[in-house]
């Protein structure tokens, strides 16, 4: 009876246990590089989300700010001076970006993106004169 155990179980019971220790971290390896994978993907759309977010609200507080300030500044009467120093000082601003950023183009190295670079203008091909129209005679 023995005989039959030893070899429905096989020669070495050593052997199924190294079978099945070899399956199963086949599985595993399996299941780390999905789980790898996955992660990368899930932190792909965490940035994602998180740039879009921080996007989002940058332009809200930005719009927010700018309208506040032109509606409250065209609420205002033309001569009151609260008014002409919001009109002044949005000049003023605009005026100290501007300078800036023309500062940053002129420094040696700095990269101009097509973002900052003008189009050129594209020079107008001069046409050439238009030939007078002939008159038509009517024939009889």
């Amino acid at each position: 009876m023995t005989a039959k155990v030893d070899e429905a179980v096989g020669a070495d019971p050593l052997s199924a246990l190294g079978e099945a220790l070899e399956s199963a971290a086949a599985t595993f390896s399996d299941a780390t590089s999905n789980a790898r994978a996955s992660a990368k993907i899930a932190a792909k759309k965490v940035k994602s989300g998180l740039s879009a977010g921080a996007f989002n609200a940058a332009y809200g507080i930005s719009f927010g700010v700018v309208f506040a300030g032109v509606f409250l500044t065209e609420l205002l009467p033309e001569d009151n001076v609260v008014r002409r120093g919001l009109e002044e000082g949005a000049e003023a601003g605009v005026d100290a970006a501007v300078s800036r950023a023309e500062a940053r183009r002129s420094t040696p190295g700095h990269y101009i993106s097509y973002k900052e670079e003008a189009p050129a203008a594209k020079p107008k091909r001069a046409r050439a004169p238009a030939a007078p129209a002939k008159k038509r005679t009517a024939k009889a």
